[in-house]
């Protein structure tokens, strides 16, 4: 195993002090954010290391000896605050004048305290009878791609790797993050429309936590893949059995339940950081 440390600042005092800590046999540069710390077994590696590189605000993961980018198949990202920067059902519910409660409960299902389907159904019935351009204006006028995801996308396609999209939002959102980012695959929430406002439903099967899971398996398996050659990619509890089923999980600012189960947590760098770890 190799560790590789991620920051927006690395000096040479912080690197040399991290390799004395974790006993190194040597230091390998990727680029200006990342190095490789060669040849320790993370198996006697203590907690100190998590504590340093929080203080010296380091991302960090333990990578095996030699693995790349090309050697995954297929990545799969939830979208909301993770390839994107917003909520979408938040900044919609504004166009409501009902952020504040929607967004409240959309942070107890991110952090695993409710049940999402169940929170989907009652924050989606809250938006009754809003017009459907508010989607159209959430798009143009607040959703911004989070640092680093179009780099991110333009390595996984170099590398031969196939993309998908699945998200516990809506394919409105999906469907242009499909189109503007090459995405192979999309899948998302279907939200009812009828004489040009929402109705307060979902149409279609829900996309939960476990369909989350279930579409990453299935295209896993129907592109003859290893569970091993999928990444994945997410921010929330409901991405925590999509992590379990990839063979590497990537936790972008992550709530607390996620974080327990990801492989490396992204908490300084951006998106362009997942393919730095198999550089």
């Amino acid at each position: 195993m190799n560790l590789v440390v991620q920051g927006n600042t690395l000096t040479a005092a912080t690197l040399q002090s991290l390799s004395r800590l974790i006993g190194a046999d040597g230091i390998e540069a990727i680029d200006d954010h990342a190095c490789r710390f060669k040849g320790k077994n993370r198996d006697h590696i203590t907690a100190d290391l998590a504590w340093f590189c929080a203080d010296a605000a380091l991302d960090w993961a333990w990578i095996p000896e030699g693995r790349r980018l090309s050697d995954f198949g297929l990545f799969v990202t939830d979208m909301d605050s993770t390839l994107i920067n917003i909520e979408c059902i938040d900044e919609i519910a504004d166009m409501q004048g009902i952020k504040d409660e929607v967004a409240a409960i959309t942070e107890s299902a991110m952090r695993g305290k409710i049940d999402f389907r169940a929170s989907l159904e009652r924050r989606v019935s809250l938006l009754t009878g809003l017009h459907e351009q508010a989607l159209a204006k959430v798009y143009a006028k607040r959703l911004r791609l989070n640092p680093g995801a179009e780099a991110l996308m333009a390595s996984l396609k170099a590398a031969g790797v196939r993309t998908a999209l699945v998200s516990g939002g809506f394919a409105y959102f999906t469907d242009h993050m499909r189109r503007e980012l090459g995405f192979d695959y999309a899948w998302a929430n279907e939200l009812e429309v009828a004489d040009g406002r929402l109705t307060g439903r979902v149409i279609g099967s829900m996309i939960d936590a476990q369909a989350k899971a279930d579409r990453l398996t299935a295209t896993r398996d129907a592109l003859g893949l290893a569970p091993e050659q999928v990444l994945c990619c997410g921010d929330g509890a409901n991405d925590i059995p999509m992590f379990r089923a990839a063979g590497f999980g990537v936790a972008y600012r992550p709530k607390p339940a996620l974080r327990e189960v990801a492989d490396c947590c992204l908490d300084h760098v951006g998106l362009e950081g997942i393919a730095r770890l198999f550089a």
